[in-house]
């Protein structure tokens, strides 16, 4: 039984002191430029609304810190105790869609309390340069953690004011208690909540048009299933939702996905038979839009679509990368969910756990080993 050793060394203890590639590539066709060092083991990178040049920077271990591009600036926001043995630590963060009046700020982190788990918790940010120390935490979603990896741990706000949250399918390997599937559990779910109000005695509210309230046996926070590890995921400007998946053992793939999908797994394994190894149905599940074999790449860190204007051929394109390969792709989202092909830009030479888009639309790479973010400069 495969661990995923890729997915585990995205968030455990591997280093890239080099820019070769571990197979003796050399990167090739892209241009980054560095643009600060000091955090190792990034694991989220997103704009400070409302701040101009200023991006918050996640770190494994459980600290959150702004970062002005300009001068290169800095300070602390947050720091959380949290877990961090394999893929556990902090993991994601999300800015509500009224910040800049509220100031309201979402992370998605593990702790142990009787066992593993992950909290889904708010913050409210107080003013700074550019921003205070968070305070005020108010728990959302806690979600217990049968195994130590395949947490996912973005955090994403839809189009609609949504709250999405991205849930692994619970960890070991080949999903062994069938979790994806099971529409009583959180795990290898993508949940929908609204944070702006409360239902009973949730902290929160569950969205009426979710697709699944109502139905006997799903939990009514779901808004699609059959996913393995959602690492990293973002909307498209037409408001899509495009999933990067991190595969078992054999393919990697990318999903657009759309309320009530059941993206197959652990039935497949993007387009392909996972268990039973052949012959398996097709019916009812969501085809990968994308999708690529071992041969180039062992752990997909999802991307975004390019919106700047530094790179015109990348305009409208979604960019995504590989953590072992180390390649980087970009295709042109099609009109349905059907099968495109990705272009190859060449590799980067870093380990890249997370990528992030700043509000210009431009494109950022952080290297889990060095430290170092880059700004995507060429291709």
């Amino acid at each position: 039984m495969r661990l995923i050793l890729p997915a585990i060394c995205i968030l455990a203890a591997c280093t890239s002191g080099s820019s070769r590639m571990a197979g003796g590539e050399e990167p090739s066709g892209l241009r980054l430029e560095v643009v600060a060092k000091g955090f190792p083991e990034a694991t989220d990178l997103q704009p400070l609304p409302g701040s101009d040049g200023v991006m918050v920077v996640l770190q494994k271990g459980g600290k959150a810190s702004w970062l002005r591009l300009a001068d290169g600036a800095r300070g602390t926001i947050l720091e959380l105790p949290v877990v961090t043995s394999s893929e556990l630590g902090l993991l994601g963060i999300a800015f509500h869609p009224d910040f800049e009046e509220n100031r309201k700020i979402y992370v998605n982190y593990t702790v142990r309390e009787d066992g593993l788990h992950t909290r889904v918790s708010e913050f409210t940010l107080p003013p700074g340069d550019p921003a205070g120390r968070a305070e005020g935490e108010r728990i959302l979603l806690r979600q217990e953690q049968p195994y130590s990896n395949h947490n996912a741990g973005q955090l994403q706000f839809g189009p609609d004011g949504m709250l999405y949250v991205g849930f692994g399918d619970g960890g070991s390997g080949g999903d062994p208690e069938n979790r994806a599937q099971d529409p009583s559990t959180w795990l290898g779910k993508m949940l929908r909540i609204d944070v702006n109000d409360r239902q009973g005695e949730l902290p929160y509210e569950i969205p009426a048009d979710n697709p699944f309230v109502g139905r006997e046996g799903f939990r009514p926070e779901i808004w699609a299933l059959g996913l393995r590890n959602p690492w990293r995921y973002s909307f498209a400007p037409d408001g899509r939702l495009i999933v990067a998946d991190v595969g078992q053992n054999a393919w990697e793939e990318i999903d657009l996905v759309a309320a009530g999908d059941n993206l197959g797994w652990k039935v497949r394994e993007g387009s392909h038979c996972f268990e039973p190894r052949s012959g398996c149905t097709t019916e009812g599940f969501v085809d990968p839009i994308f999708e690529y074999p071992r041969d180039k790449g062992q752990s997909l860190t999802g991307g975004y679509v390019y919106t700047g204007k530094r790179i015109p051929a990348l305009a409208g394109r979604y960019v995504f990368t590989d953590f072992l390969s180390g390649r980087v792709w970009s295709l042109a989202l099609p009109d349905e969910v059907e099968r495109v092909e990705a272009k190859e830009h060449g590799v980067t030479g870093r380990m890249v756990a997370t990528m992030g888009r700043d509000a210009e639309g431009e494109l950022y790479f952080a290297d889990f080993g060095s430290g170092e973010l880059l700004r995507l400069a060429g291709i």
